[in-house]
């Protein structure tokens, strides 16, 4: 499955960001790219695999955290960035493209981290 996108239309500006909404019927989230990112690196290594995986999960859990803890813009910043650079690492594009919204919208908007933590969540079902 392919991930889709939309034009948010709440974005302010002359540029309007690709934006990656959990509970938009559009969106559709592919854990299923971060398994075949990991499979294709270690193969048939179901063990490793898992541990990739959960590591994967346990950085971005951490990253979206220290985005919720962020008491300045800096840091908001900076947590999002690693977010998204731990997400292209990965090839998990819907993740990606939530932690660009992060770094595009407001600082400590709470509406991101849902979104984030949602995502998260979705890879952790998987």
């Amino acid at each position: 499955m392919g991930h889709v996108y939309h034009v948010c239309p709440r974005w302010k500006g002359g540029n309007r960001s690709l934006t990656a909404h959990r509970y938009d019927p559009l969106m559709a989230y592919d854990p299923g790219a971060l398994n075949a990112s990991l499979a294709a690196v270690v193969g048939s290594d179901g063990d490793l695999m898992a541990e990739l995986h959960a590591a994967f999960l346990e950085s971005a859990l951490r990253h979206v955290d220290l985005m919720g803890r962020a008491r300045c813009d800096a840091n908001w910043q900076a947590s999002a960035e690693r977010m998204k650079s731990l997400a292209a690492s990965f090839g998990v594009i819907g993740l990606q493209a939530l932690a660009q919204e992060a770094l595009d919208g407001a600082p400590g908007d709470p509406v991101v981290l849902r979104r984030l933590r949602a995502a998260i969540d979705d890879f952790a079902a998987a």
